[in-house]
């Protein structure tokens, strides 16, 4: 039997469904992060107490930087999500950037971005 070196469209429609759906979550996650950012960039004018304020802006600052990374993070996986779509239009997704054969359906489900099968990645790492 024929190894396969391509998925079917109809394997791709599946895929492309599943990036969309993750797409979606994450644009909305993004939006709650930077709202988040914008709020706490607008409160503590109104503070009296001068000691406290010092301990919070330490606290703020801290958390500020946290979610600034986890914003960075969300922002990076929305890009490789968008990626591997342009990938499914081009026809390579699902083609392992290392090996050239076909990453398994279950590592793209888990990790649908992904341009290695796990064998390259782990051959990589050592």
């Amino acid at each position: 039997m024929e190894e396969k070196t391509r998925y079917s469209d109809k394997e791709l429609k599946e895929f492309e469904e599943l990036i969309l759906e993750k797409l979606d979550k994450a644009r909305n996650e993004l939006k709650v992060l930077k709202g988040t950012l914008n709020k706490s960039d607008d409160e503590g004018t109104g503070s009296t107490a001068v000691n406290t304020k010092v301990l919070e802006d330490g606290a703020d600052t801290a958390e500020k930087e946290n979610l600034n990374q986890l914003a960075g993070r969300q922002q990076k996986f929305i890009n490789n999500l968008e990626a591997a779509l342009v990938r499914i239009k081009n026809g390579t997704y699902g083609i392992c950037s290392v090996s050239g054969k076909l990453i398994s359906k279950d590592r793209l489900r888990a990790v649908p971005h992904t341009t290695q099968s796990i064998e390259s990645k782990l051959s990589q790492q050592s």
